[in-house]
């Protein structure tokens, strides 16, 4: 009968290729073919390659692997009004009678929308109602399940666009934030050992971002699937109706029409993937600056310290070279340095870290660094690593090194009026930027015993030049000229 083709045609879509029977628990490959989640497993099994394949599909040979198997729900409705279907075409009866006079119901009730015999037809219930034989309302009525499944088909069109859409979107989001991570793991393995933390707590902001980017489009699928689902099971409905004889075929008739008419599909609420945090990192970024904050130290000078022709400031925040040794010089104790004219600051490191920043400003000569406590202060210093001296410095004005053996030129491309200097004590590391440009100048790596104490040189001062002062200071987010940084 006229049943058997689209039967025919669903049956074979429903069928599992590997077990032909009816799917269970259906699943889509790469490809969109369907099996039945245990055969197409134990498929893959059976092939003994790598765990998660590649694979060749059973029946396209396309490769698929393992990992992309994704449920389909539509498909095992399908097969479940399908096996509902074939249970009802088998109890189909034709030519039902009246329940009250048992006549052949050969007439259809538009108000009452139900079908009549021509007893009913005659009595005061249906007499003043509109009637019509019950082929003939059956054609009219099938014209309109036809605009109602025509409509219906164009929202499922609507449905599969914007479904389509969402998951390009979440495709998309999860790119951005591929790519984003890793741009934030490669910035951030160009930094020491201190950013760990900051990068860990970035990665987990951007991953928050992600969820909470994912979480709502896939609440958009949610909602999109439902529509979908409800909108398939009226569809089959409306099909199961086509199949049935004119009295069947009426039932619920209004209901239906009504149901279909309501159908609308809702389109989910529209939102960018875009990120809204801006998770670049640039090495030489304020951002650097911003994390040594975290261990600043409230340097002072040690006056006891102090060569003898150095003038310290009230506070000893500053230091600058005198026009002759003082009358400190008679007063000589073994923690006063007699010949090189260097200070020592009053704090004494032995773990942990430490970050000061010294301005330089416009100076010819200077020099920054650490040296061990226990290091000698008397007679001449070879300032070296090896005798206990971690040491930059800018000499004829323009020549930048570090007092390494041999010394090692620096080459600088902007003249740092501010230099920071970060002491991580563990990793053996003493490392110097320029505050100006936030920029990387050199790091020292040893291994430090003892206690490690600042050290600073302010350079001669010939001619009436290079006097101005070395001074510690930390003004507020300035960049080292005045300039406030925002």
């Amino acid at each position: 009968m006229a049943l058997a083709n689209p039967l025919e045609k669903l049956h074979e879509e429903a069928v599992c290729s590997i077990c032909l029977e009816y799917m269970s628990d259906p699943v889509s490959i790469d490809c969109g073919h369907n099996f039945c989640q245990v055969c197409i497993a134990k498929y893959c099994q059976e092939k003994g390659l790598h765990a998660d394949g590649p694979f060749t599909c059973p029946q396209c040979r396309e490769a698929f692997h393992k990992g992309s198997f994704r449920p389909n729900k539509q498909l095992a409705n399908i097969v479940e009004s399908i096996q509902q279907l074939e249970q009802r075409t088998g109890k189909e009866q034709v030519g039902a009678l009246c329940g009250k006079h048992e006549e052949r119901l050969k007439l259809f009730c538009e108000e009452d929308g139900e079908a009549i015999c021509v007893v009913c037809r005659e009595s005061v219930q249906h007499r003043p109602h509109t009637v019509y034989p019950i082929e003939e309302a059956a054609q009219v009525y099938k014209i309109k399940l036809q605009k109602s499944l025509d409509h219906l088909s164009k929202e499922v069109d609507e449905v599969k666009k914007s479904e389509s859409l969402e998951r390009i979107k979440a495709q998309k989001c999860k790119e951005i934030v591929k790519n984003k991570r890793e741009k934030i793991v490669t910035e951030f393995g160009k930094l020491h050992q201190l950013l760990a933390e900051e990068e860990k707590l970035l990665l987990q902001k951007l991953e928050e971002e992600e969820k909470k980017i994912l979480l709502r489009i896939n609440e958009n699928l949610a909602r999109i699937l439902d529509q979908r689902s409800s909108l398939d099971k009226l569809i089959m409905e409306i099909r199961e109706k086509f199949q049935l004889p004119a009295g069947g075929l009426l039932c619920d008739m209004k209901s239906i029409l009504r149901r279909c008419e309501d159908m609308k599909y809702q389109a989910p609420e529209t939102f960018s993937v875009a990120l809204r945090e801006n998770y670049s990192i640039p090495v030489h970024c304020l951002g650097m600056r911003d994390m040594l904050k975290k261990f600043k130290e409230d340097v002072t000078l040690d006056p006891e310290t102090a060569h003898p022709e150095l003038i310290l400031s009230g506070d000893r925040k500053s230091v600058r070279r005198g026009g002759k040794k003082l009358i400190l010089s008679l007063f000589d104790n073994p923690k006063r340095f007699n010949t090189t004219p260097l200070v020592l600051g009053t704090q004494v490191f032995y773990t942990g870290r430490g970050y000061w920043e010294v301005q330089v400003g416009d100076k010819t000569e200077w020099g920054l660094g650490l040296c061990r406590e226990s290091a000698t202060r008397k007679g001449t210093i070879v300032l070296l690593p090896s005798n206990g001296y971690w040491m930059m410095r800018l000499q004829n004005g323009g020549q930048y090194e570090a007092l390494t053996s041999p010394a090692t030129p620096l080459q600088l491309s902007v003249r740092p009026r501010r230099v920071g200097i970060f002491l991580d004590y563990e990793a053996g590391e003493i490392t110097f930027y320029n505050v100006t440009d936030r920029s990387h100048i050199y790091t020292f790596t040893d291994k430090f015993f003892g206690n490690l104490r600042p050290l600073f040189y302010p350079g001669a001062s010939v001619g009436g030049k290079n006097i101005e002062p070395l001074v510690i200071s930390w003004v507020r987010d300035t960049d080292g000229s005045g300039c406030v940084i925002l």
